[in-house]
């Protein structure tokens, strides 16, 4: 089995074509899946500002394939044409495809480096993926490994420690912009109730804003206000709070989006200037009330272009950390390589002593002596076995396993069947009473 990756970020191009690629993403692993016999595992990973899609194939000579159809699968959901979609990838295969999401998953690829919302946004990537059954066993260790690292960047370096994070730089752009740095006398609104959502209301509470009124246009604000606190707006509602807001803040990424001529009608003779914050990967604003008089437009390039630099030091230890994961995973993935050719050595090799076993029985019977030489036996074969189990082992590290099983075959008339992946999920958690509101979650986060 061979893992790839495809992948689109702000770091090669604009985030409105990964906002565009990232259109139906939801389904595109169920359907890549029941599509083409060249991708037998994906899981899709969509933030605000990249969206990229880890896959397994059967074979090295399947990923040209694999990427094929994932791409067709693409133009078909988002509606770009299949050049354009292949264009804007670009993919991963071997080692680079566990330095690219490990590094991802510990904050070294973000737009804020060292962020911390995306370690939890990889997690919810395979739950999402396991819930769906695309997750193969390979991708499952690909996203656990990518979490742990993760964990291992957070333990053991200063690096994101001040807690930076996408909306938090965005917050400190519009402190800059306000006229009164003050947040306890700002009203504050808020589009979604996803995870980025959750992440901007604790964020602004720690700065001191307590008049908060949140907007859900699935109708899950009352829900969510329930155990956050704020207010509940309607669409009835919703316009009086944004006439009267000092900052507005998009997370959720709906359908539904706040024009510029509509903005333009309710803000009608407000005094105050207002800051829209949109953090949503398909805006939840349109672009051009950063036209409009009295409004301040801040966007995911705003922050980007904001984002501090952390220390070097830091930023050193934490890649050091990052490519010995790597290295490491992929020294046990080819490891297991070599699991398949090793069983079948061992079950050729039993079911030969077997045989023979049978017919010491036949002229023995069920002795004491027959007993001694099946005993003797088995240790001579278990003997014999250790060697080429041990050889198995050093060939797979030095990348050399096909040779291995390649000599099985030519020597002992062996054909190493490789198992298919595992496309159910290998969670021991039952995750099938989650929250109601995750479905939504997993919809909203950016």
């Amino acid at each position: 089995m061979v893992l790839f990756s495809l992948v689109a970020t702000h770091a090669d191009i604009d985030l409105e074509t990964v906002a565009q690629l990232s259109t139906g993403a939801s389904g595109l692993a169920t359907s890549a899946l029941s599509g083409s016999p060249a991708v037998t595992g994906a899981v899709v990973l969509a933030t605000c500002n990249r969206f990229e899609i880890y896959g397994e194939a059967p074979h090295a000579d399947d990923v040209e394939a694999a990427r094929a159809a994932l791409v067709a699968q693409i133009s078909d959901l988002c509606g770009l044409n299949e050049q354009l979609v292949s264009r804007s990838f670009n993919t991963r295969t071997g080692g680079e495809v566990s330095q690219h999401l490990f590094a991802v998953s510990s904050g070294l690829d973000s737009a804020v480096v060292g962020e911390r919302e995306i370690a939890g946004q990889v997690r919810r990537a395979l739950i999402n993926a396991q819930h769906e059954g695309t997750a193969s066993s390979g991708l499952v260790r690909l996203f656990q490994a990518a979490s742990k690292t993760a964990k291992d960047v957070g333990a053991q370096t200063a690096l994101g420690s001040r807690g930076l994070s996408i909306v938090s730089v965005a917050l400190d752009l519009a402190t800059d912009l306000s006229e009164n740095a003050d947040w306890s006398t700002k009203k504050a609104v808020v589009f979604g109730t996803g995870a980025y959502a959750g992440a901007t209301m604790s964020l602004l509470r720690e700065r001191g804003c307590t008049d908060i009124s949140v907007f859900s246009s699935s109708g899950r604000a009352e829900g969510f206000v329930a155990t956050r606190g704020g207010k509940a707006l309607d669409a009835d509602s919703l316009p009086a709070a944004v006439a009267t807001a000092d900052v507005m803040i998009g997370c959720s990424g709906s359908d539904t989006r706040v024009e510029a001529d509509e903005l333009a009608r309710v803000r009608a003779g407000a005094l105050q200037t207002l800051i829209a914050i949109d953090l949503a990967l398909t805006h939840d604003f349109d672009p051009a009330v950063g036209e409009l008089d009295g409004v301040e437009l801040l966007t995911l390039e705003s922050v980007r272009l904001a984002a501090p630099q952390e220390q070097a030091e830091s930023l050193a230890q934490a890649s050091g950390i990052v490519n010995g994961a790597a290295a490491a995973f992929e020294q046990e993935r080819e490891a297991r390589s070599v699991d398949s050719a090793i069983v079948a050595l061992r079950r050729h090799t039993m079911n030969v002593l077997d045989a023979e076993m049978e017919k010491v029985r036949a002229r023995h019977g069920c002795t004491a002596a027959a007993e001694e030489v099946e005993f003797a036996l088995r240790r001579m074969v278990k003997q014999l076995l250790h060697v080429p189990t041990v050889r198995a082992r050093e060939l797979a590290s030095n990348g050399q396993q096909e040779h291995y099983i390649a000599a099985l075959e030519a020597l002992y008339g062996i054909t190493v069947e490789q198992p298919g992946a595992a496309r159910a999920a290998e969670c021991p958690v039952d995750h099938s009473q989650a929250d109601p509101a995750s479905t939504e979650a997993r919809r909203e986060t950016a």
